[in-house]
């Protein structure tokens, strides 16, 4: 079966989707996206997802591109015609297309839109879990806003390379102040030797993580003792565990960070109780086949 995908107002072969040569997120990086997990034929959080592509939007001054019980729909339609039980679907918004002008273009230019869903494979993800990843820690190159989703992706892409080139799944960003702030695509997370979680606080220096707040919710619920403050690189390899957190790989357990093996070198107990209780604080959209 050929992938679909959505662009700007029409269902596509996924080989034939484009946009414009001057659309400006191909130009400018001007836009933002969001990626929603699909799990067992529901998407995830789309509600929380879709309020964080609103305040994205808000930020960058981008219309909505069609009403939001609209992109909904759009949503739900893709993964239906993709057929995808368990994977991600991911929407892009940006600007529009115009002639290159670092100014924004005429009020009459529409935002584009593309909608894409891709299967990945549980069994695969369950293996990863159980073993665990390593994180490579890179100094923050980015521009201060993280808390805006945008498609400026670059600092994020060199961090992760450097990390893939040295072995790692994962790249944590170190501050001036020698805190760790998050992953290239993930939030950070340590369980202290006194068994406290900590994260650092989504205020400024990251971005809010959907996953990170769905758990949040878990912590509450389970009775977790938990802070929300910044935590050292030096703190983080003396930690009892470490795990990271996003749309992509829900809670994945982090054993080695750099040239330290974390804790007993194994995925520990709250990263594990954590993944295995995800989907029940999450909420839940039915797509139907």
């Amino acid at each position: 079966m050929s992938r679909v995908a959505y662009v700007n107002g029409q269902y596509v072969r996924h080989g034939d989707a484009a946009v414009h040569v001057e659309d400006r997120g191909y130009q400018f990086a001007d836009g933002v996206y969001e990626v929603c997990e699909v799990w067992k034929g529901n998407i995830v959080d789309m509600p929380r997802h879709l309020d964080r592509l609103g305040r994205s939007l808000g930020e960058l001054r981008i219309d909505w591109p069609m009403a939001r019980n609209a992109l909904e729909f759009v949503l739900t339609e893709v993964v239906r015609r993709n057929r995808v039980a368990n994977g991600m679907v991911y929407v892009q918004v940006t600007r529009g297309v115009a002639r290159r002008d670092h100014f924004f273009p005429s009020d009459d230019v529409a935002p584009s839109m593309v909608v894409t869903a891709r299967s990945t494979s549980p069994k695969a993800a369950e293996v990863q879990a159980a073993k665990g990843i390593s994180v490579v820690t890179y100094p923050e190159n980015r521009w201060p806003r993280v808390d805006i989703k945008t498609v400026a992706l670059l600092p994020n892409v060199l961090a992760k390379q450097n990390a893939k080139e040295k072995g790692g799944k994962e790249a944590w960003y170190i501050d001036v102040n020698g805190n760790v702030t998050e992953g290239g695509s993930t939030n950070a997370w340590i369980v202290t030797r006194d068994g406290v979680l900590v994260t650092r606080p989504a205020e400024n220096g990251i971005l809010r993580g959907i996953t990170r707040a769905a758990v949040l919710d878990l912590v509450a619920r389970e009775g977790i003792s938990f802070e929300e403050r910044a935590f050292s690189l030096d703190e983080a390899l003396l930690a009892r565990e470490a795990f990271v957190t996003a749309a992509s790989t829900l809670v994945m357990p982090v054993v080695k960070i750099d040239d330290t093996i974390v804790g007993n070198g194994h995925p520990g107990s709250v990263a594990t109780r954590l993944r295995e209780a995800f989907h029940t604080a999450t909420d839940l959209q039915a797509v139907v086949a």
